[in-house]
C-alpha cells in the first residue's frame, strides 16, 4: 500500500486537467454531516481531510473539473479511493467508496459521479473521506468548499 502523498507525487498521468468551471469554490462531494473535521484525531491518526456521514451507496461527486490520477484500493486506510487533479495542480481525494465509477486518466466534470459511498478501508460506518492537497500536502478542505 502507498500513502496519498506518494500516490499524488508519483502520478504519471500526463493528461491536462480540463479548465476549471470558474466558480471559485469546490462543490461538496456528498451532502451529509461532517463527523470528523480536518486535523481531528481519528483512531489515533490525524485526519488529513474531513469525514462526511452518508448512507451507503450515495453517489460521490467530483468537487471540480479534473483528471483522475488514481482510482483503486491500494491507499492506506482509505479503501477504494479516487484522486482527481485539477487545473491549478490541486488534488482532491475521495475515500471509503464502495464502487468506483471512473478510471485513471479519465477527465471528469464538476458534479460527475466518481464512485458510490461505502465502508471500504478502515471505515467503521458508511462515510466519505474528502481531502484537498496542494503540492501533495493536505490542507483544510473547509476553506475550499462552497
Amino acid at each position: 500500500t502507498v500513502s496519498v502523498s506518494e500516490a499524488t507525487a508519483k502520478s504519471d498521468v500526463t493528461e491536462d486537467a480540463p479548465e476549471a468551471t470558474g466558480i471559485g469554490k469546490y462543490r461538496w462531494p456528498v451532502r451529509g454531516a461532517v463527523i470528523a473535521g480536518y486535523g481531528a484525531n481519528v483512531d489515533g491518526n490525524r485526519n488529513d481531510g474531513i469525514d462526511i456521514s452518508v448512507p451507503e451507496g450515495t453517489p460521490i461527486k467530483a468537487a471540480e473539473n479534473g483528471v483522475v490520477i488514481y482510482a483503486g484500493s491500494s491507499l492506506k486506510e482509505l479503501g477504494n479511493a479516487v484522486l482527481v487533479r485539477h487545473d491549478d495542480g490541486t488534488v482532491t481525494v475521495y475515500g471509503h467508496a464502495e464502487d468506483l465509477k471512473v478510471q485513471r486518466g479519465q477527465k471528469v466534470q464538476r458534479g460527475q459521479t466518481l464512485a458510490d459511498s461505502g465502508m471500504s478501508g478502515n471505515a467503521n460506518r458508511p462515510k466519505v473521506h474528502f481531502e484537498v492537497r496542494k503540492n501533495a500536502t493536505a490542507v483544510n478542505p473547509m476553506t475550499y468548499l462552497e
